[in-house]
C-alpha cells in the first residue's frame, strides 16, 4: 500500500475494477471451499404400507441445512470484513468509488459463492428422486445423501438478503474507518488542504499551512 504522500500508480477506475474482480475470484474460491467443508444431509426414502414414498431425515441431519447456510454466510462476512480493512489501507484510493466497488464486489462474490457451491454439491451428491427410489415391499427403506442448501430459504427475498448482507457489512466497516479519520480527504489522493482566506500566496498552495496565527487579516482558528 502507498504512503500518504505517494501518488497512485493506477487510476481510481482501474483500482475499482481490480477490487471487483478480486472479490469475485474470492467468492468463487469460497464456494469451492464450502462445498468441501459443508456437511451433507443423510436421510431415507421409505415405502409406506399405503404404497407412498416418503422422504425422512435421520436424527439431527435436518439441522445441517441451517448449519451449511450459516457456514456460507460466516465465510462471506469474514471475507467482507477483511476486504474492507485491507482496502482502507490503500490510502491513495480512499473514497466513495472504492467503497462502491467494495460493496458491488461483495455482492458478486456472494452470488458466485452460492452458484459455485451449489453446482459442486449437486455434482458430488446429485439430486434426490423420490419417485424413482429403488424401494419395494421387500426393501422398504432406501438410504440417501442430499446436498445441503447454500441459502436459508428458497424465496427471492431470502436469497437477496443473503447476497446483500456481506456487502452491507463491508460498507459498514469501511464507513466506521472513514468517520474515525479527522481529515476530509480521508488521507487519500490528491490531498486537500485548507486555504487561509486573505493570506498572500494562499491560492495555489500545495501543502498544509499554519492557520493558528493571529495576523491582522487572518482570524485565529481553533483546531476542531
Amino acid at each position: 500500500m502507498s504512503s500518504p504522500g505517494d501518488a497512485p500508480r493506477i487510476s481510481r477506475g482501474q483500482a475499482a475494477i481490480a477490487v471487483v474482480v478480486g472479490l469475485a475470484a474470492a467468492g468463487a474460491a469460497i464456494g469451492a471451499l464450502w462445498s468441501v467443508l459443508a456437511p451433507p444431509v443423510r436421510g431415507v426414502i421409505v415405502l409406506t404400507r399405503g404404497g407412498d414414498k416418503v422422504l425422512a431425515y435421520l436424527d439431527g441431519e435436518a439441522d445441517h441445512f441451517f448449519t451449511s447456510a450459516f457456514m456460507m454466510l460466516g465465510m462471506l462476512v469474514t471475507m467482507a470484513v477483511v476486504a474492507a480493512v485491507l482496502l482502507w489501507q490503500w490510502r491513495a484510493h480512499r473514497g466513495p468509488v472504492i467503497v462502491g466497488a467494495l460493496a458491488l464486489g461483495c455482492g458478486i462474490a456472494a452470488g458466485l459463492a452460492g452458484g459455485v457451491g451449489t453446482a459442486l454439491m449437486r455434482w458430488r451428491y446429485g439430486s434426490i428422486d423420490i419417485e424413482g427410489a429403488p424401494v419395494s415391499p421387500e426393501h422398504r427403506v432406501h438410504h440417501i445423501t442430499e446436498a445441503p442448501g447454500v441459502f436459508f430459504g428458497s424465496t427471492p427475498l431470502q436469497i437477496a438478503t443473503m447476497v446483500l448482507f456481506p456487502a452491507a457489512i463491508a460498507a459498514l466497516v469501511y464507513a466506521l474507518a472513514a468517520v474515525s479519520t479527522p481529515r476530509d480527504d480521508l488521507g487519500g489522493w490528491p490531498p486537500e488542504y485548507p486555504l487561509a482566506v486573505g493570506k498572500p500566496g494562499a491560492i495555489g498552495q500545495t501543502g498544509p499551512i499554519d492557520q493558528t496565527g493571529t495576523g491582522g487579516d487572518v482570524l485565529p482558528v481553533v483546531p476542531s
